[in-house]
């Protein structure tokens, strides 16, 4: 790790086994997640490092929901924090580190899949919504075989996967999904509603 004006560089696998920032000898382990940004803006050497440690799980976690694929996950990972790293200077502290994070993570994973086309309808924000369907939709998410929900997961339209993503397996609130995702709560809403009904559409007559 060298000062913020240089270049950081990882020295470990992110998804490999890592030492938790908790176990650091000395005081740089004990800092608030403001307090290391605080010290990474001023040169100290291990800051970052400590970030990274203390979020690479979540973040790892993250990414390998969008891409199912272990070593894909790992270099997006790697790849959300030189993102993050490079634009530490304009974290605001209006969210925490890890919704930032997050966020950083939703981008760069967005970017990657965005190849793939949509394979069913784009969301409307102004549809009816029944959030009364939305709790017994999440259970027979969490039911399916883990492959089968990975494949029609990469099916659905980015927005909607991230907003599933976020809801089911990161346990957000719509608000929450809302900062994330740069969107209002209502579109947050309707993501992850029309996201499970294609989702069952996709996984067919067994979750329903």
């Amino acid at each position: 790790m060298t000062t913020h004006g240089g270049t950081w560089r990882p020295t470990w696998v992110i998804g490999m086994p890592y030492a938790d920032a908790r176990d650091r000898d000395g005081p740089i382990g004990s800092l608030t997640d403001a307090e290391l940004v605080r010290a990474c803006l001023d040169g100290r050497p291990d800051a970052f490092d400590v970030i990274v440690e203390r979020h690479q799980r979540t973040v790892y976690r993250l990414c390998y929901r969008f891409v199912s694929n272990r070593e894909d996950a790992s270099d997006l990972s790697q790849e959300v924090f030189l993102r993050a790293f490079r634009a530490l200077h304009r974290f605001r502290g209006d969210a925490t580190l890890g919704t930032w994070l997050h966020r950083i993570a939703v981008n760069a994973c967005l970017t990657r899949v965005s190849a793939q086309a949509p394979a069913t309808e784009p969301i409307n924000a102004d549809r009816h919504i029944d959030e009364r369907e939305e709790p017994a939709a999440e259970q027979l998410v969490r039911a399916e075989r883990a492959e089968r929900v990975r494949d029609a997961l990469a099916q659905l339209p980015e927005k909607q996967r991230a907003a599933l993503i976020l809801r089911v397996y990161e346990e957000m609130t719509h608000r929450e999904i809302a900062i994330t995702l740069g969107t209002s709560v209502g579109a947050a809403k309707a993501n992850v509603f029309h996201a499970l009904r294609n989702l069952k559409r996709l996984l067919g007559s067994e979750t329903v």
